[in-house]
C-alpha cells in the first residue's frame, strides 16, 4: 500500500514537472519572439536614419534625431488641430441655442407683445371691478366739479384756472358723509384751503379725504370705521371753494398719488 501511495506521488510529481515545463517553454518562445522583433524594428529605424541621414549629408545620429523631433512635433500639431476641433464644435453648439432661441423670440415678437397686452388689459380690468365694488359714494348729490390733474377748469372763487385733485359732490348743509369704505381715521384737521377734513386710510395702499365739512364729531383720530358708517356733515369750510354751493370735497388716493374718484364709486 505504502508502495503504491508513493508511485501515484511520483506520477503526480512527474505530471506537475511536465506541465510546468510546458508552461516555460511558451514563456521562453514568446520572449524570443519579442527580442526577434524588437531587433527588427531597431535594424529598420536604423536603416531609416542611416538612409535620411545620407539624403541630406547628415550623421546617422543627427538624422535619428531630426526625425524625433519632426514625430514629436506632428504630435503636439495632431493634439493642438483636435483641440481646436473640439473647441470649435464647442462654440459652434452654443451659437446654435443661442441663434434658436433669438429666432424664436424673433419669429413672434407680435405674439410676445400680444400676449403681454392682453395679461395687461386683464390685470386693470379686474382691478377695476374689484375697485368699483370695493367703495361707495361718500354722500349723495351731483358731482359739479370733476377731477383735473392733468388739465385745468376754471375757480369761481379764485376767478382762475387751476387743477383739481378731488371732486366736488353738490348736497345740502349738514347733510351725512359716509365713510366709502372700511379703514381707519388717519387724521381730522383744518386744512388752510379746504376746511375741515377727515382722512381714512383702506387696505391695497388706498387713502380717502372729506374736505369742506361742518362737522367731524362722530369719529376721532385711530378709530376703525365701516363702509357707509357716518363721519361727518356737509358744510362750507374750504377757502378756496368758498363761493361756489355746498358741496363734499372729495379726494382719493392710491399709493399717494391721486387718482380719479368717479372710476372708483359706485
Amino acid at each position: 500500500m505504502r508502495r503504491e501511495k508513493r508511485a501515484d506521488k511520483e506520477e503526480e510529481k512527474i505530471k506537475w514537472g511536465k506541465l510546468v515545463g510546458f508552461l516555460i517553454a511558451i514563456i521562453l518562445l514568446c520572449v524570443a519572439i519579442v527580442i526577434s522583433m524588437g531587433q527588427e524594428e531597431i535594424v529598420a529605424d536604423v536603416n531609416y536614419n542611416t538612409i535620411v541621414g545620407t539624403e541630406n549629408n547628415l550623421p546617422v545620429e543627427q538624422a535619428s534625431s531630426e526625425l524625433s523631433r519632426t514625430v514629436n512635433q506632428m504630435k503636439e500639431t495632431n493634439t493642438a488641430i483636435e483641440n481646436l476641433i473640439a473647441s470649435i464644435e464647442s462654440n459652434e453648439n452654443v451659437n446654435n441655442v443661442i441663434e434658436t432661441n433669438s429666432n424664436e423670440v424673433e419669429n413672434n415678437p407680435e405674439e410676445n407683445e400680444n400676449k403681454e397686452n392682453e395679461a395687461q388689459e386683464t390685470n386693470e380690468v379686474n382691478e377695476e371691478t374689484e375697485l368699483q365694488s370695493q367703495f361707495v359714494f361718500p354722500v349723495e348729490g351731483e358731482v359739479i366739479k370733476e377731477f383735473a390733474k392733468d388739465s385745468l377748469i376754471y375757480s369761481e372763487t379764485l376767478e382762475e384756472w387751476i387743477t383739481h385733485t378731488g371732486i366736488d359732490i353738490k348736497a345740502n348743509k349738514a347733510s351725512i358723509v359716509k365713510a366709502v369704505a372700511d379703514g381707519t381715521v388717519k387724521s381730522i384737521k383744518n386744512d388752510p384751503r379746504y376746511g375741515l377734513t377727515i382722512t381714512i386710510e383702506h387696505s391695497n395702499g388706498y387713502v380717502s379725504s372729506y374736505s369742506s365739512l361742518l362737522t367731524s364729531e362722530f369719529v376721532k383720530e385711530g378709530e376703525n370705521v365701516k363702509q357707509g358708517q357716518t363721519i361727518g356733515t356737509v358744510g362750507n369750510s374750504a377757502v378756496f371753494e368758498v363761493a361756489e354751493d355746498n358741496h363734499l370735497h372729495f379726494e382719493l388716493l392710491k399709493d399717494g398719488s391721486n387718482i380719479n374718484p368717479e372710476i372708483y364709486l359706485k
